[in-house]
């Protein structure tokens, strides 16, 4: 009897080891990548402890949050989010972020996360897009800076409604900032679209860069949007899908 007992024990604690490994990999852990803009904070991280028990979120802020490039430190997050609008990188901190989203780290990029880097060409070819602020030549043609505007009603118009980002939703209204005259690089897959006149046609799409799955999502200024339920759908299934190679 005694025998049983620790045969079924032993089996019962497998069980549970086993159990919780795949528990371990369903779990989709953010990395949320902040600074050079602010924010309201509470109802940001509101937004992502509502994206379900299977996605867990940190947030870093820059420039402190370089080091999460290397490489000793990539195996402690799935999925980057960038909020950031940072604009100072050393070549050294340009090579192990690119690196690191070159080989195959996952990105969701968010609103004025196309505002960085302006100084540094190799970013606007990693988000697949670029907001200026002032006059610049891209690819041989020059773009003029760019423009926003707060506060306005629009509707966000789904591209692709079978795509695996935004399955499920249909158009839908936010109260948001937008931008106009960015830089959207010829060969994206178009998501999202507006006819806001005070915004640019794609507001969201999808690309590639080395191994890595990268969405990126012009809409995200404020409250409004971090509460918008569309937007909040929108926002997981990115992260969930960027995370799932080849499904």
């Amino acid at each position: 009897m005694k025998k049983y007992i620790i045969i079924l024990s032993f089996l019962f604690l497998t069980l549970l080891i086993i159990s919780s490994t795949f528990a371990e990999k369903d779990t989709i852990r953010i990395l949320v990548i902040t600074g050079g803009h602010d924010y309201q904070k509470e109802q940001f991280n509101k937004m992502f402890a509502s994206l379900g028990e299977n996605i867990t979120y940190k947030i870093e802020e820059l420039p402190g949050a370089f080091n999460m490039f290397l490489p000793e430190n990539r195996s402690k997050y799935d999925v980057l989010v960038f909020y950031h609008m940072w604009q100072s990188i050393t070549p050294y901190q340009e090579k192990v972020f690119s690196d690191c989203i070159r080989e195959g780290k996952p990105l969701v990029v968010l609103h004025h996360s196309i505002c960085a880097f302006d100084e540094w060409p190799e970013y606007f070819k990693i988000i697949g897009g670029k907001y200026f602020h002032k006059p610049t030549v891209v690819d041989g043609r020059e773009y003029a800076a760019c423009s926003y505007q707060h506060d306005l009603h629009f509707i966000v118009k789904i591209t692709d409604k079978g795509h695996p980002v935004t399955k499920g939703l249909n158009d839908f209204e936010v109260f948001d900032e937008t931008y106009k005259g960015y830089y959207v690089e010829p060969g994206v897959k178009p998501l999202l679209t507006t006819t806001e006149s005070s915004s640019e046609k794609v507001i969201g799409w999808t690309k590639n860069y080395g191994k890595a799955r990268v969405v990126t999502i012009q809409s995200g200024h404020d409250v409004p949007t971090f509460e918008n339920s569309g937007y909040r759908q929108l926002l997981k299934q990115a992260v969930e899908w960027v995370n799932n190679e080849g499904k």
